[in-house]
């Protein structure tokens, strides 16, 4: 890991320029960000799963540990004070250890009340980040969360450095690990739970290491976008096999996803195979300069296309978009931004100021309207499928256009979508996961 130090540095030197510049620009003396405090369950003596605030895990990679908090200010060494308890009940995090150490200032905190006799005694002057707010009150920190200094900060996240992408590399690596190890036990025609366990093992990963919950959906499981249900029992008939997984490394997510069909020979394999022609097609398609929305509503004229192609509906391309056909078959976007997030933030803001712009009315749907520049880091998922209360929502004159024995034939494939995330550089785009060989 000895050559993410020189990454790492730059990095760091791109997050303190960028505070510098906020601090000067709203006459703060520094941040004060908070990794997070653990969420009690109802009526339980145990936690949820603990998330790491993302602007926490922005400036150093430690990902598990609640409590601890960052001290950014001019002129300094980040400081870290690291939450290391006394504590027989549970494994005591290590000191730690790395290519990042050296570059922050780490001081260790047995309780989290001691954090604040480590912080400057005046706070006022500084910005607090993170979602224990009730504990920025008890530092007299009044500037918690604010507005100006949280739209600069999602707005500059969209430009990722390279230690970034050299995380988010590694992330890919390791799902495409996994998604081909879930492929093979599709194949043998193992059920969604027998499957989940195929991509955790290959990964490494558990499910709460992972960026979000898994969609590992068989047959028409797959026309369910957030589909998490997971099977015990193989069904009777495999057709199809939709993943949507991905993986983290030192905070940074990748999401993928691939359709399978399990004939090869079968109508569902060959629009598998048209759509993934398409996907790749519209990848080739972007570059710096353009705005994501293009992207999108340029899809749904390949989405019309395919419809026609396959014999789901008929009309012409421009009315199967007008008429809302296309929307029901692909109701999602095209795509998000990712990073610290899957669904990283900033998506809709045109300037560092927070300008909004809203998906277009008839795509609401759709994550991200930002214009495409080098750094950013996106993901490309169209999709088509079988979802019954869409087309039943449908007007008439758009249902009159549908080829109602062509979806009763789709209907039990459930749909396709393909995944990948692209980097916008200057002169080309990189494909994190098609570069792996995903195919």
């Amino acid at each position: 890991m000895d050559r993410f130090a020189p990454l790492y540095q730059d990095h760091l030197a791109t997050l303190t320029r960028r505070a510098e510049t906020l601090l000067n620009r709203h006459g703060l003396q520094g941040l004060v960000i908070h990794a997070g405090v653990p969420q009690r369950i109802f009526l339980d003596d145990m936690d949820y799963p603990f998330k790491v605030n993302p602007h926490f895990k922005h400036w150093v990679p430690v990902t598990d540990n609640p409590h601890c908090v960052l001290l950014i200010r001019p002129s300094q060494k980040p400081a870290l004070l690291f939450y290391r308890p006394v504590d027989f009940w549970h494994k005591v995090p290590p000191l730690p250890q790395g290519f990042w150490t050296e570059a922050v200032d780490i001081k260790v905190i047995e309780k989290p009340e001691q954090a604040r006799a480590l912080l400057p005694d005046d706070l006022s002057a500084y910005a607090f980040i993170g979602e224990a707010t009730e504990l920025a009150g008890q530092w007299g920190m009044e500037q918690v969360n604010p507005q100006p200094v949280m739209d600069y900060l999602h707005y500059h996240r969209a430009y990722k450095t390279d230690y970034e992408l050299a995380c988010m590399r590694i992330a890919s690596e390791i799902a495409v690990c996994g998604h081909e190890a879930a492929r093979d036990a599709f194949f043998g025609q193992k059920s969604e739970f027998d499957i989940q366990l195929a991509y955790l093992s290959a990964t490494a990963q558990g499910e709460n290491e992972v960026p979000y919950g898994n969609i590992v959906a068989l047959n028409e499981n797959s026309a369910i976008l957030h589909y998490t249900a997971l099977e015990r029992v193989a069904p009777k008939r495999m057709r199809s096999f939709l993943l949507d997984a991905g993986a983290s490394f030192h905070g940074y997510a990748s999401d993928i996803t691939r359709t399978y069909a399990f004939d090869p020979d079968s109508r569902f394999a060959e629009l598998v195979a048209a759509m993934n022609e398409q996907q790749l097609a519209i990848i080739d398609t972007i570059k710096p300069g353009m705005a994501y929305t293009e992207l999108h509503l340029d899809m749904h004229q390949r989405v019309a296309q395919l419809l026609s192609r396959f014999e789901l509906a008929s009309g012409s391309t421009e009315a199967l978009i007008a008429e809302g056909v296309t929307a029901a078959f692909f109701p999602h976007g095209l795509g998000h931004q990712i990073g610290l997030q899957v669904h990283d933030v900033g998506g809709f803001m045109q300037d560092e100021l927070g300008t909004h712009l809203a998906a277009p009315g008839a795509h609401p749907a759709l994550r991200c309207t930002r214009t495409l520049e080098p750094g950013m880091v996106l993901t490309i998922e169209p999709g088509l499928y079988v979802i019954d209360t869409l087309l039943a929502g449908l007007s008439a004159s758009a249902k009159g256009m549908l080829n109602t024995s062509m979806i009763d034939e789709l209907r039990p494939y459930g749909g396709i979508r393909i995944e990948d995330d692209v980097v916008v550089h200057g002169d080309r785009i990189e494909n994190l996961t098609r570069d792996l060989g995903l195919a």
